[in-house]
């Protein structure tokens, strides 16, 4: 039997060339996590119309008290999960993510939790409530919101000072106006305006949005003529009208 050995030379580098090809894809696509470690974390907060109560420093802190900061770990023994469990124990956290990149980069990124009123309750209540209307604990960080005092339960704070606190977080004219909520015993508000020496009755927690409306209108076009401090109370709480009280001289 005639071998053709140049058939079967050209059968071994085709075998040889299948298997290095094999190795080489292997290897390439080997995953990044099993070769390297973690040199460097990237923190990212969404923040929205009100920030301040969340930095990059605190996460870092609180995966080094939990045991889980990535970085100079390998990229293997790293559970995103377990990151993405314990950052969502932060009572200031709303949603978080986290995930491994190419280079042995750790990406976390998360929304904040969005206070839109401080409650300083006459019973000692002191925390915060969110634009969900769920209550948020103290906390030592500051931030510019309305302040709301009074007669204040938990329910009255969840049902309607979170709709007073978005209605003025999102409306940048009254955000730069509003300073104070005061809660009376019927349920009834007052407003202390940052500008001018009066208080603004409220009544109770209806029709808002138009309250603000004619409020701001007599602001623009009354209070801007006739002094800022002309008067000491000023009353919305009839629809259609504006009940003045003139400041004693």
């Amino acid at each position: 039997m005639t071998v053709n050995w140049k058939k079967s030379i050209f059968i071994v580098i085709d075998t040889a060339l299948a298997v290095y090809l094999l190795l080489a894809v292997t290897a390439l696509n080997k995953p990044d996590d099993q070769r390297s470690v973690c040199t460097q974390v990237d923190i990212h907060i969404e923040d929205g119309h009100v920030d301040g109560f969340l930095g990059d420093l605190e996460i870092k802190e609180q995966l080094q008290r939990a045991k889980i900061y990535p970085q100079g770990q390998p990229m293997k023994q790293i559970n995103v999960r377990k990151i993405e469990e314990t950052i969502r124990k932060n009572p200031f956290v709303e949603k978080a993510e986290c995930f491994k990149t190419q280079g042995g980069h750790v990406k976390v990124n998360l929304t904040q939790r969005l206070p839109v009123v401080r409650v300083k309750a006459d019973n000692g209540d002191d925390y915060y409530v969110d634009v969900h209307g769920e209550i948020m604990p103290n906390t030592r960080y500051t931030s510019d919101l309305v302040i709301a005092t009074g007669h204040i339960s938990h329910a009255f704070a969840q049902k309607k000072l979170a709709f007073l606190g978005n209605f003025v977080t999102t409306n940048p004219f009254w955000h730069s106006q509003v300073e104070q909520f005061h809660v009376l015993a019927d349920g009834t508000v007052e407003m202390v305006p940052r500008i001018g020496d009066h208080i603004v009755y409220l009544g109770s927690i209806s029709n808002i949005p138009q309250k603000f409306d004619r409020l701001e209108k007599f602001y623009r076009y009354g209070l801007s003529v006739a002094g800022w401090n002309k008067y000491s109370y000023i009353n919305m709480e009839f629809d259609n009208q504006i009940i003045c009280k003139k400041r004693r001289k």
